[in-house]
């Protein structure tokens, strides 16, 4: 069992990110944590508003690209792993502005795995089920799968994976990766899936369900996420990637009847709009080779579902706020058009 004293978890104000450090923490109470974040609209403060007077946890606002400022935090605080989160992280963003998913995703993995490099630090990156594209049939992905990204999101994600992979073999850095299902929990930011359809069956708006809603995906709980990388970070094998999820799928119609069903809501909320450009049909991951290691999940994709949706009724303080201004913008410019369709107000 490795031992892990100082992490830099970049990314670590966002959803998993924000997450994988109360967790740790939980559990490794012993660790220091610097956060580094550099706090664009998803990654908020908020999301760790009761650590941040805590002794082992420290917040370093900056920008995974700024090699300078990563590498004197690495310096300056003892960092000997770094888990990377940061990452623009959104099908739908990628679609309307591509470029800055490279920026991030792509280059600002790639100044991670210099400064680790130079200072000799493990690196752990947070990656995808998406990097392997549609899956077809009964198949299930599994880790020495050919990546076959379709579309900005998971082509820069899958770009990082290979640097990650590249680096490994080119100069023999420690790596790991994992890559994760659709994860659903707290703090989640209301573009996503699962929290958009909840908060908006509680403010009685309508759901707006891709295409047939007829999509297969894995819904994992955070914490199960968080769970697998902890038994990566202690005990798997260095160079290796690891898929992290539950194996098991639903359709997305199926989760919007687990939402509308766990708070109580008349299922005519459900609209069918115009699908997303190169919607992936199916996401599927073998996780037996994580089960290896000794990890199970505690949620199955039901319970996972309806955990969140309860998670946004007994918070609104979190997720109010955040649905207007740049929220609302962007939720007209995505839905409002394709919602006029279907006759919804």
């Amino acid at each position: 069992m490795r031992e892990i004293k100082n992490l830099l978890v970049t990314g670590g104000c966002g959803f998993i990110g924000s997450n994988f450090v109360r967790y740790w923490l939980a559990q490794h109470p012993q660790s220091r944590v610097v956060v580094y974040d550099k706090l664009t609209y998803a990654g908020r403060k908020e999301n760790l508003h009761d650590l941040w007077d805590t002794a082992n946890v420290s917040l370093v606002v900056g920008d995974i690209g700024d090699q300078d400022l990563v590498r004197r935090t690495c310096q300056d605080e003892g960092i000997d792993l770094i888990v990377n989160f940061a990452a623009e992280t959104h099908v739908d963003q990628s679609i309307l502005g591509p470029l800055v998913f490279t920026d991030t995703n792509v280059r600002g993995t790639h100044v991670l795995l210099e400064v680790a490099r130079e200072l000799g630090i493990r690196l752990h990156h947070i990656s995808t089920d998406e990097v392997y594209g549609h899956i077809r049939d009964n198949h299930q992905s599994v880790e020495t799968d050919e990546l076959a990204p379709r579309s900005p999101y998971a082509a820069s994600k899958a770009a990082a994976d290979q640097l990650v992979q590249a680096y490994a073999i080119t100069y023999g850095i420690p790596v790991t990766i994992t890559r994760g299902a659709n994860n659903v929990g707290p703090y989640q930011y209301p573009e996503k899936a699962v929290p958009l359809f909840s908060t908006n069956a509680i403010l009685g708006e309508p759901l707006p369900v891709y295409g047939d809603g007829l999509q297969m995906r894995d819904y994992a709980h955070v914490y199960d996420h968080c769970t697998g990388i902890e038994a990566v970070l202690l005990k798997g094998v260095i160079g290796e990637v690891y898929n992290v999820g539950t194996g098991r799928e639903m359709t997305n119609l199926e989760m919007v009847d687990i939402v509308l069903d766990t708070l109580g809501k008349d299922h005519s909320l459900v609209k069918h709009v115009t699908d997303r450009p190169g919607h992936d049909r199916r996401y599927s991951m073998n996780v037996d080779k994580l089960r290896a290691l000794g990890w199970e999940p505690k949620y199955d994709p039901k319970q996972a579902v309806a955990e969140a949706a309860r998670w946004y009724v007994e918070n609104r303080w979190w997720w109010e706020p955040i649905r207007s201004g740049e929220f609302r913008e962007y939720y007209d410019r995505q839905y409002a058009e394709r919602l006029a369709g279907t006759g919804a107000k």
